[in-house]
Formats: structure tokens, sequence, C-alpha cells
């Protein structure tokens, strides 16, 4: 299908797993107002026939994968201007040969880069994440220096490309107290903290400040009173506990690091309420909103005469 001419670009739509609340709220999302009118949407994916909302099976996972697999290969050649992915069963899809932890690792290989991150934002509370999905044993191993140093990194450049300047970033504790000075570990001393300098140092003349490791039990407080533009955590549910707790129906989860863009909305194919009507679109068309923001920002870094029509405003 082309684009309309009129339109800055098209954004890409997969279904995720038909089973879920996927079809359902991509299209009350899609008649939504608050969706960015001046871009087109297409939805990647169709409903398999004979599926029973709630009852996943093997064909919808394939076909849930196939769409992933037509939504990169598009946005990777240029044809889309972003990517939305409604959320896909994982063991179903583990089931039919899916070899990726996730939507996110699947996006950066068929990126082919390594250097990238999950980012979820809603409300006022945006958080990174230094290690996503591995056992909570393992993630603690993974912790590193140079880990902090390179997701900081990939934070701090999505803040400013989306916010500018002045940016204040706070780094999370691993340990109860953030340590409490070394009594409750030793992470903090030996491995976040020189990070944080480094990252410091890093970005003195761009007007980031890093700070940390703050105590996880405050920080993310303080963050969604807006005392922090961002908070770099060190697992995955030290960052999406508070932030779905902060904004459970808006949140969008961002792969940042790659040369395409990549949003989704924060929650799962909640099996049990699809087809029931209960379904809220809210996270879809925050994700929806998020992807257009993020095509405009990119299209503004481009010269105009690489597009047809008009550069926005």
């Amino acid at each position: 299908m082309e684009a309309n001419a009129t339109k800055l670009g098209v954004i890409g739509v997969t279904l995720g797993d038909c089973a879920g609340v996927g079809p359902e709220v991509v299209a009350a999302a899609l008649r939504s107002p608050l969706v960015d009118g001046r871009f087109d949407y297409q939805v990647i994916g169709q409903p398999i026939p004979g599926v029973v909302p709630g009852h996943p099976t093997p064909a919808g996972a394939r076909a849930a994968w196939e769409a992933l697999e037509e939504a990169a290969a598009r946005a990777m050649s240029g044809e889309l201007a972003a990517v939305v992915t409604a959320p896909v069963c994982k063991a179903g899809l583990y089931e039919v040969g899916f070899r990726f932890p996730g939507q996110t690792e699947f996006f950066a290989a068929r990126c082919k880069t390594e250097n990238f991150a999950m980012l979820l934002t809603g409300g006022s509370l945006t958080v990174a994440l230094l290690t996503t999905h591995l056992p909570l044993a393992e993630a603690v191993r993974q912790i590193s220096s140079k880990e902090i140093v390179r997701v900081g990194g990939l934070l701090a450049d999505f803040l400013q490309r989306r916010k500018g300047s002045a940016l204040r970033i706070a780094v999370a504790g691993l340990n109860p107290h953030a340590g409490e000075g070394g009594s409750l570990g030793s992470e903090e001393i030996e491995i976040i903290a020189p990070a944080v300098a480094e990252l410091q140092c890093l970005y003195q003349h761009k007007d980031v400040i890093f700070a940390g490791p703050f105590s996880p039990d405050t920080i993310f407080h303080e963050a969604a009173a807006g005392g922090w533009d961002a908070v770099l955590c060190m697992y995955h549910d030290q960052g999406l506990i508070p932030l779905k707790l902060h904004a459970f129906h808006e949140g969008v989860n961002v792969t940042i690091g790659l040369p395409i863009i990549r949003t989704s909305p924060d929650h799962g194919t909640a099996f049990e309420l699809a087809g029931t009507g209960r379904a809220r679109p809210d996270s879809m068309i925050a994700a929806l909103r998020l992807a257009a923001e993020l095509a405009l920002k990119q299209r503004a870094t481009v010269p105009p005469d690489e597009f047809t029509g008009t550069t926005p405003p």
C-alpha cells in the first residue's frame, strides 16, 4: 500500500498474538482522535481465522512472528517511519522456534546492533534498564561499570533528542539503601559510583547531569515528582514496578539505540481480557503518539530535500 502523499510517513503497527488483546486495542487506538493524524498507520498482520480470543495457538504465534519480520524489514528499508508492536506471547513464540528473549532483542538482531537498551516511559517517569530479561541472580552478575556507561549514554542521547538540554539523570543503586556505605553490599562503591563519575565526565559539556547511586526506595518518588528526567535502573523489575505503579495505563516501551524507531504498549497479551471488551487502548495510544513524536524529531534532523512534501513546523 502506498503512503498518502500528504502525510509525513507511514507508521507500521503489528497486531501481536491475535488471541490476545492486540487486535482490539490496535483497532480502538487507531480510531482515537489522540493519534497524530499527520501520519498514515498501516496494520501489519491479520487475525488468524478460527482463533478464539483468550486461546493462543501455534498458528497465531507464527503469524505474530511473521508480522515482526515484515515490520523490521520495512522499517530497515526506510518504508516505515516507525514501528509500534502489539504484545506477543513469548511462550507461544518459543514453541514455534523464536530464539530471542523478547521483541526488544529481536529488533536489535534484525537491525544488526548490539548497542541497545530497553526504556519505558509513562506519566512523569522514564526509566532505562541496565539488564532486562534475565533471572535476577544472573542480572546481578551482569552489572558492570562498562554497561552502566553504555546504557547511560543511550539514555542521555534519547532524552536529548526528546527533551533537549538541561537534563538530570539519576542512577539507582542495586542494594537496599544503595549499599549503606558498603555494609549492605559493595556494588555501589566498586561498580556503580565509578560509572556515574565517568558518565558525568563524558557529558559535563553536553548539559546533562548524572548523579547517584541513589537508594532505590526513594529515587523513583523523586523522579515521578519531577526531580529527575529519568532513572537508570540496574534490573528489570527495579524499573518496571514503579513505572507500572505510576502509569500503568500510559506506559510505553521503547528500544533505544536502534537505527529505527520501535515502541510498544507496556502490557502483555492479557488473554484473560481478550474478547471481553474490557481491554483499554490507552497504552497503545501512548505508544502510537510517542512513535509519531520520535519520527517527527528524527525527520527534523534530516535535510528537507530528502523528503517529499513540506517539513513540519
